[in-house]
């Protein structure tokens, strides 16, 4: 890719060249025609800056969109503390610690079981859905009469308050779908040694990004009576008053587990941050080897330079004029370069962000123009490193020793 960038750049240059918009810029128009010329620099150039580039982006990218993601789709409003393990007997009273508190501005409970999916229809689950992470191990499975409020229903409906007849379940759309599931279907679910098979009477969304209870399997109450079980719950409270809400469900429930949710999202953060940390030591391993072979390659053309710069001086250049013309094709083939490596990083963001992570993708703009202005610096800084020599060149002894 980054070969046939390098053509299409000599390509774009060289049109560039004997356009009409370059007529009155000699600087710009010799600038043009050494990148677009046959055996010029622009293959070594984008060959060597443009693999360190484009990790480099990649990895901005990537970084990028995670944070936003953690910034923007997360609530404003996410719950303080999650409570798990609560027992039955414990439930009234955590119920009046927590809501009889003015600084407590909302809590939702949920029972909560666990189970694993082992039949689909009949068949062996792994069979029918393949290895959908659903499948693999057990889930939180929990029960109710009537929807939990804010359920959207996509497909199907809940079963009436007080059912007590056959099993029914209901299931998250979206994994629903992704294991091929429609309504009417039979999975069976082991829930303590016990096998229940339950029809699907429903579909519904469960956002996991809103940070609060979502379970991907529900069913009616009925089909889990006397079936033992605990709670959790969510709970949304003034920062002040976490510390207080602790202590005192702490020493009143030693075996509740509190889980703060901010503390969670923090710990998320850092990883992803030491993540990209580290894969940009390596990107930027990688550009500083681009970097060396960078200087090669304007090392080793350096005799062409002399040659042209005398040409140009017998031609009436100025010094100025010819530093220009350096100046800029190096800062053109920095900056395609740069281009090319904004391509690559953004295509290899958008797939690993859309097909590994299951995330949004969002364009990065910042790191992209600094990936383009790096690009830029670096050759330039190369091309002057070897510019001076050049022009220093008497054209008489050099034309004479091409002779």
């Amino acid at each position: 890719m980054l070969l046939a960038a390098a053509w299409a750049i000599r390509t774009l240059a060289r049109r560039a060249a004997r356009s009409r918009a370059v007529r009155g810029r000699p600087a710009l128009r010799l600038a043009l025609g050494a990148v677009g010329a046959p055996g010029g620099e622009a293959a070594s150039v984008v060959l060597s800056l443009g693999l360190g580039l484009s990790v480099l982006a990649a990895v901005g990218q990537i970084d990028q969109s995670l944070r936003s993601a953690i910034a923007e789709d997360l609530p404003q409003d996410a719950p303080s503390y999650f409570f798990v393990d609560i027992q039955t007997a414990q439930l009234d009273g955590f119920l009046d610690r927590t809501r009889g508190d003015p600084a407590v501005r909302r809590v939702d409970t949920a029972p909560m079981l666990r189970g694993i999916i082992t039949r689909i229809n009949d068949q062996p689950a792994r069979a029918v859905a393949g290895d959908h992470w659903v499948l693999q191990g057990d889930r939180g499975v929990t029960y109710s009469d009537a929807p939990p409020p804010g359920t959207q229903i996509t497909e199907g409906a809940w079963w009436p308050e007080g059912y007590a007849g056959p099993p029914l379940i209901s299931i998250a759309d979206e994994e629903a779908r992704e294991m091929g599931l429609q309504i009417g279907d039979r999975l069976t679910v082991n829930i303590l040694g016990r096998d229940i098979t339950a029809e699907i009477a429903s579909f519904r969304v469960v956002d996991f990004s809103t940070a609060g209870i979502g379970f991907i399997l529900a069913m009616n109450p009925a089909a889990l009576a006397g079936a033992p079980h605990t709670h959790i719950a969510t709970v949304y409270a003034e920062e002040a008053a976490e510390a207080a809400l602790l202590r005192d469900v702490a020493g009143e429930a030693p075996n509740i587990t509190a889980i703060r949710v901010k503390d969670a999202i923090a710990r998320v953060t850092d990883a992803l941050a030491s993540l990209a940390a580290a894969t940009s030591y390596a990107a930027g391993a990688t550009l500083l080897t681009g970097f060396v072979v960078l200087i090669g390659a304007a090392a080793a053309g350096e005799r062409g330079r002399v040659f042209e710069a005398a040409v140009l001086k017998t031609l009436g250049a100025a010094r100025g004029r010819i530093l220009a013309s350096f100046a800029l094709r190096a800062a053109l083939l920095g900056a395609a370069a740069g281009a090319v490596a904004i391509g690559a990083g953004a295509l290899a963001g958008w797939a690993v962000l859309t097909f590994v992570m299951d995330a949004t993708y969002r364009f990065e703009p910042v790191s992209a123009v600094a990936i383009v202005t790096g690009g830029a610096l670096a050759t330039l800084l190369a091309g002057l490193a070897f510019a001076l020599r050049p022009l220093a060149a008497r054209p008489a002894r050099v034309l004479r020793a091409q002779e």
